[in-house]
């Protein structure tokens, strides 16, 4: 086994270790694992940099060119930004939504191919990362933004009805919850921006065009009108709260299929086997 796999599972461990501890603060009213289950998740953000470390020494380019490599840089940022959204807002119960949610998809990575391949001459350009860092970067913002969304209408319901669940005795306020969304925004759109003209700019040095309507390209749009929406919404025409989570509820869903759907269900130039030219 390589290297960076024998790392991957070591992470994939302390993810899991992290989860289970970061659901029995909430599910058990452990609140004594707070502190252990954030130190848990940084450790394991530790070894998952020394992971995509590995993997990128071991291939000799920027791993993202496989279900594995991606579903694993995803986790990553989520990580990441769990980690800084939670110290900076002091919401820990972010990582009860976002860990078990990475850890998912580094577990679907363990299950995909796992195999070091030589990249497709396409992909072998200054670009990738570029392209990759900015893309992924503001996947994993919005996936705040989605926690966010769904905590908002779990907040509001409960004031609406007067019923607060003890699973949820500890959110922060609408308005909290709804700056949160307001900030991944701010921060998210401009990286999906700067994802969607990179790769236009790689597209046309490598295929000489730079829009050919891919399904990939055509959703990543898609995704990007749904964000640039609640964006113009929020900033003239005042959307806020409910109306502003459920947009970006919505946003999230069209972005996780157009990071896995199209990838996996529609055949273009981004899907997995035409990436490794197959």
């Amino acid at each position: 086994m390589a290297l960076n796999l024998w790392s991957f599972h070591a992470t994939l461990l302390v993810y899991a270790i992290a989860t289970v501890l970061y659901l029995a603060v909430y599910l058990a009213n452990w609140h004594k694992a707070t502190r252990a289950s954030e130190g848990i998740l940084a450790l394991g953000f530790a070894l998952h940099c020394v992971t995509l470390g590995l993997r990128f020494w071991e291939l000799g380019y920027t791993p993202v060119t496989n279900l594995h490599e991606s579903l694993s840089f995803f986790a990553w940022a989520i990580i990441g930004c769990t980690l800084l959204f939670g110290r900076r807002y002091g919401l820990h119960i972010l990582g009860a939504l976002l860990v078990p949610l990475a850890l998912a998809f580094m577990l679907a990575g363990s299950f995909s191919d796992t195999s070091l391949a030589a990249l497709n001459p396409v992909l072998d350009s200054f670009w990738l990362p570029i392209h990759v860092i900015f893309s992924f970067l503001g996947h994993a913002v919005f996936t705040v933004a989605f926690a966010a969304a769904v905590l908002y209408l779990l907040q509001e319901r409960m004031l609406k009805h007067k019923k607060f669940h003890r699973l949820f005795r500890g959110l922060p306020s609408l308005g909290v919850l709804d700056n949160i969304n307001y900030r991944c925004l701010s921060w998210g759109f401009p990286l999906l921006t700067m994802g969607i003209i990179s790769g236009a700019v790689w597209a046309e040095a490598a295929w000489g065009s730079y829009w050919s309507w891919d399904p990939k390209e055509t959703w990543s749009l898609i995704t990007w009108f749904v964000y640039a929406a609640l964006l113009h919404g929020r900033l003239t025409v005042g959307w806020r709260g409910r109306r502003a989570a459920i947009w970006a509820i919505i946003g999230f869903m069209c972005l996780l299929f157009t990071f896995l759907g199209v990838n996996l269900l529609l055949p273009g130039l981004h899907s997995y086997t035409t990436l490794h030219g197959g």
